[in-house]
């Protein structure tokens, strides 16, 4: 026997719950009266912060009996309307985790204690198999106040997923099953698969007592969330030019960064101090950045756990793998901002100052698949700050930090999926955005050239075949992302 997945509504994949959504369709319709009952208020707003509560869902139980009378058809009307708006609160993850599922052949079913009649439309748009949900009892097409079946909610709602497996073929020890609420704990006991999604405070306990994977549908797989914030958020009241004392930060064009949606952000790469130069400038527009950054630092201790918390995407160069593409994909189709460098590593030795960037088509290829904005950023001066020849930023200058200039720049125009020349637009955008002398031929210094290097200068033969050649000119086995 197959399993499926089973996944609740309110709090789990939306954002929120769906009561006001549904209840201003149905005063829309006629069926419901344009007023709300003392505290419905405040018992909605807690709701939404913590989940759910036994007064709450009692309102829930009776808001059957308040719709004897109702037309069935003015209903449906209602359900379509409020699907339309409820659409703007599903998870920005939901969908692909749906979809993940149904490409693995197990059926996905919304399981909610919300009326079936009122959700369906929503269900179909986000494309699940199947609703288990309660259903009010229709005569002569009107609502007769009564209930076609149980209330499906707490041991209901898992009699009725157990009714519906049974009739599917479906196998719970092989299921699936998330939610937000302690009062779905049966359910979440009874599949083999449980996941506590944005769990309230009871079930976050019995989560971790039960060692269930808790997750989160608005951020990146993989990333926590405490009291409502990620780590990013932590990590965005530091990403502040005073915070940096020994650089100084001359910044222009945050507003071309998209302030809602999905976007591709490209660089140049110059430093290790690109990264926090990136993050100044993203902070000051109000975004998360999702950074692709080498297998190298999601392996290293403290540091990797950090990096993937932070919603980080790991990248091997060396393994030819897709994984990132698919994650970056995701988290862009998820309204992320997602950074990337398409020259892949800081050039080395002469490649470092030649003026033509060399570009990888991870970018563009991302550009292609989800038909994302994709803004250039130029970064000048932050090898002043930190050479790739020293293990630590220059922390000590802080009477006279060296400048870093960043340009935004406008969304890349004129993109038409072929990879390759879209890969040129992307590198030539990015080196438009560069002070003029970048794109002058300059014959490095011994000691300028030392300083791209990796503790300093190379030796040997290594180094000569480097300062021929350069390193960022040797191909890479790994060419799908920068």
């Amino acid at each position: 026997m197959a399993g499926a997945a089973f996944f609740d509504l309110d709090r789990t994949i939306l954002l929120g719950p769906s009561s006001t959504e549904i209840n201003d369709a149905l005063v829309a319709a006629g069926l419901a009266p344009d007023r709300k009952l003392p505290g419905i208020g405040v018992l909605g707003e807690f709701y939404r912060r913590f989940g759910e509560t036994i007064p709450f869902m009692a309102l829930a139980r009776a808001a059957a009996i308040a719709s004897r009378g109702w037309s069935a058809d003015a209903a449906a009307v209602a359900a379509e309307q409020a699907a339309k708006a409820l659409e703007a609160k599903v998870a920005p993850y939901a969908r692909a985790l749906i979809a993940e599922h149904q490409a693995a052949g197990r059926p996905a079913v919304l399981a909610s204690t919300s009326p079936e009649h009122l959700i369906r439309p929503l269900a179909d748009a986000l494309g699940f198999d199947d609703v288990v949900a309660t259903r009010y009892s229709v005569e002569d097409g009107k609502f007769t106040g009564g209930l076609d079946g149980g209330f499906v909610w707490a041991t209901g709602k898992l009699d009725a997923v157990r009714r519906w497996a049974s009739s599917h073929g479906v196998s719970l020890a092989d299921s699936y099953a998330y939610s937000d609420s302690i009062y779905d704990v049966p359910l979440l006991s009874a599949v083999g698969h449980p996941v506590a999604v944005n769990p309230d405070p009871r079930l976050r306990v019995a989560a971790l007592a039960l060692r269930w994977p808790q997750l989160w549908l608005d951020v990146p797989p993989g990333v926590p969330k405490l009291a409502g914030r990620e780590p990013y958020d932590v990590v965005r009241m530091f990403s502040r030019p005073e915070l940096f004392p020994y650089a100084r930060f001359d910044i222009e064009g945050v507003d071309r960064i998209p302030h809602k949606g999905g976007g591709i952000i490209v660089a140049n790469h110059r430093s290790y101090f690109d990264v926090a130069a990136l993050g100044v400038t993203v902070s000051r527009a109000g975004r998360s950045l999702r950074f692709l950054g080498k297998k190298e630092v999601f392996d290293a201790p403290v540091i990797g756990p950090m990096a993937k918390a932070l919603g980080g995407i790991r990248v091997d160069r060396g393994s030819g793998s897709a994984g990132p593409l698919e994650e970056a994909e995701r988290a862009v189709r998820g309204g992320e901002v997602v950074a990337l460098m398409p020259q892949g590593t800081i050039p080395r030795g002469p490649a470092f100052f030649d003026p033509v960037l060399q570009g990888r088509p991870g970018a563009a290829r991302l550009a292609a698949v989800t038909g994302a904005p994709v803004v250039p950023i130029g970064i000048w001066g932050t090898e002043n700050v930190w050479a790739r020849s020293s293990r630590l930023p220059n922390v000590t200058n802080v009477l006279s930090p060296p400048t870093v200039r960043v340009r935004v720049g406008q969304p890349v125009e004129g993109l038409t999926g072929d990879v390759e020349r879209d890969t040129e637009k992307i590198m030539s955008a990015i080196s438009a955005l560069l002070p003029s002398e970048a794109r002058r031929q300059h014959e490095p210094t011994p000691e300028e050239l030392a300083r791209t290097y990796p503790r300093g200068a190379p030796s040997g033969d290594w180094a000569k075949t480097e300062t021929k050649k350069g390193t960022a000119a040797r191909p890479q086995p790994f060419d799908q992302l920068g």
